[in-house]
């Protein structure tokens, strides 16, 4: 019988290292518009985020936005969308992703007290549900079916 992995990169999934900090979260590394970051993976998160301050970072083009940010001990916080960003995460890439825009303070002064890195966003439910993710807990790898070049609704 194959392994998890076995199975899912003879699927076409790649593979992704996950790091599990102090605060028991999973980091992972991603690119957006080609500048490197470190993002949480909330799969509890609806949309996927980057602070205010990694605008400029990320090459983001904000606009206002209506909706509201609520998550990890705060409510009611205003946001800002960027859309049509480049993400790339291991081998796996999209290049039309929305991003949320909101204050990423809470979250990183609450990473900093557990003596953990801040992070310049999080990976959230809406990129994983595009990549077919696969999460192997015990292992700690995200795995990501990488898109088939022929499909016409990817491009």
């Amino acid at each position: 019988m194959d392994t998890l992995q076995e199975f899912l990169l003879n699927k076409n999934y790649t593979k992704v290292k996950l790091h599990l900090t102090k605060t028991n979260h999973f980091e992972i590394k991603a690119t957006i518009n080609g500048v490197k970051g470190l993002f949480i993976l909330d799969t509890g998160a609806s949309s996927s985020c980057v602070g205010f301050e990694a605008i400029n970072t990320f090459k983001l083009n904000a606009e206002d936005s209506i909706i509201k940010a609520a998550g990890a001990g705060a409510t009611d916080m205003d946001t800002k969308m960027a859309k049509k960003n480049k993400v790339k995460i291991g081998k796996w890439k999209h290049n039309k992703i929305a991003l949320v825009l909101f204050n990423l303070t809470h979250v990183n002064t609450a990473l900093i007290n557990h003596n953990s890195k801040p992070v310049d966003g999080i990976i959230g439910a809406d990129i994983l549900k595009k990549a077919k993710a696969v999460i192997d807990y015990e292992k700690k790898y995200l795995y990501l079916k990488l898109q088939n070049l022929i499909d016409p609704n990817l491009r």
